[in-house]
C-alpha cells in the first residue's frame, strides 16, 4: 500500500507521525554514522544512487535522511511505511521539515563520527542541529565521482563493523520498531537466522518469528509468543478455551493500551500462551468494546 507524501501537511500523517516516534528509539551500530539523501526507488537500496553509496558504506551505520517520516536506519529501509511511501524529491525543505529532521538526526547521531554526503534540505537539517560533522558531498551533487570519492577517502580514518554484528543489530531494530521501547530483547544474542528472502528467526533451533520482507516486520510463532508475554508486551488476556480462530472483544479481560490494529499480538489465558495473531483493534477498543472482532489468530496451541 502506498504512503502518499504530497505536500508539507504530510508531516503530520499518523504514520509519519507514529515513524518519527520510533526513530526516537533507535540507537546506530558502532561509532561511525554515515548520512545519505533518500530517493525516490523504494527500499532504498535498489536506486541507482543507493547502489553506488552501498559500495562505500554497507560496513558502516548508514541512516537515510527523508522527510516527512525524518530519518531511517538503513536496517529498517523494507519496514512499513517507509518501504512504500511517495513524495517529491525536491530537495527544497520548509523551516518545518528542516526542524522535525533535524532534531532526530542529532539525537540519533550524539556523541557519534558523523560523515554527510547531503545536499540542499538535507544538509540544511544537518547544518541546523548538528555541531561537529563532515560533508564530503561536491557541487551539491552526492552522486558525483567527486562526492562519492571524497566519501570512500574518508571512510577509510573510520573503523568498519562485523558483519554478525549487523544482523543482529538489525533484527533488534526491527523488534524495537514493532514492539516498543523493549521490544529488541524480543531477539536473543543466539539468533540465526534461515530463508532466501523471508527469514525464519531461530533460536536454539526454535522458530520465533517469520521476518517478512514485503513489510519488513515480524509474524510472529508461538514460540515468540512465549517471549513476548515474558516481556509483558503486546499481550491480551481472554477468560475462555480458545477454540477457533477468532478473539471477540467480549471475551477479552486485558490488552496492551499500545496495541494499535494490524499489530502482532500474544493471546494469553491463566498465564499461558494459546495463540498469536494479529489485532484487529486497538488494545483500549478491545476491553472497552461489547462486540466485534479483537484479534485474528494466525497460530493457536491446540488440545
Amino acid at each position: 500500500m502506498k504512503v502518499i507524501c504530497s505536500s508539507e501537511e504530510s508531516l503530520y500523517r499518523p504514520e509519519a507521525v507514529r515513524w518519527r516516534q520510533r526513530m526516537g528509539m533507535m540507537k546506530p551500530l558502532g561509532d561511525t554514522v554515515v548520512l545519505l539523501p533518500c530517493s525516490m526507488k523504494k527500499p532504498y537500496s535498489n536506486s541507482k544512487s543507493h547502489q553506488k553509496f552501498r559500495k562505500l558504506t554497507r560496513s558502516f551505520q548508514e541512516l537515510i535522511v527523508t522527510s516527512p517520516f525524518g530519518i531511517c536506519p538503513r536496517e529498517l529501509e523494507n519496514t512499513f511505511p517507509i518501504q512504500s511511501y511517495d513524495v517529491s524529491t525536491t530537495g527544497s525543505w520548509s523551516s518545518d521539515e528542516v526542524e522535525q529532521t533535524g532534531k532526530l538526526i542529532a539525537e540519533y547521531c550524539e556523541g557519534k563520527n558523523v560523515v554527510a554526503n547531503l545536499s540542499g534540505g538535507y544538509l540544511e537539517s544537518c547544518e541546523a542541529y548538528m555541531d561537529d560533522f563532515i560533508n564530503v558531498c561536491v557541487d551539491d551533487r552526492p552522486t558525483s565521482p567527486d562526492s562519492l570519492y571524497n566519501l570512500r577517502m574518508e571512510l577509510k580514518n573510520h573503523q568498519r563493523l562485523n558483519r554478525r554484528d549487523k544482523i543482529v543489530h538489525e533484527l533488534k531494530s526491527i523488534a524495537k520498531y514493532q514492539f516498543g521501547e523493549n521490544g529488541d530483547e524480543f531477539i536473543p544474542d543466539d539468533v540465526k537466522t534461515k530463508g532466501m528472502y523471508h527469514k525464519r528467526i531461530l533460536s536454539n533451533g526454535v522458530q520465533l518469528a517469520l521476518l517478512n520482507k514485503d513489510y519488513g516486520l515480524f509474524r510472529l510463532n508461538l514460540a515468540g509468543g512465549e517471549v513476548l508475554k515474558d516481556l509483558g508486551i503486546h499481550v491480551v488476556n481472554i477468560d475462555f478455551d480458545l477454540e477457533t480462530n477468532t478473539v471477540f472483544a467480549p471475551g477479552i479481560v486485558k490488552a496492551d493500551p499500545d496495541i494499535i490494529p494490524n499489530d502482532e499480538v500474544v493471546v494469553v489465558r491463566d498465564d499461558c500462551v494459546v495463540g498469536v495473531g494479529r489485532a484487529v483493534m486497538t488494545g483500549c477498543e478491545m476491553v472497552e468494546c461489547g462486540n466485534g472482532i479483537g484479534v485474528r489468530i494466525k497460530h493457536r496451541v491446540k488440545k
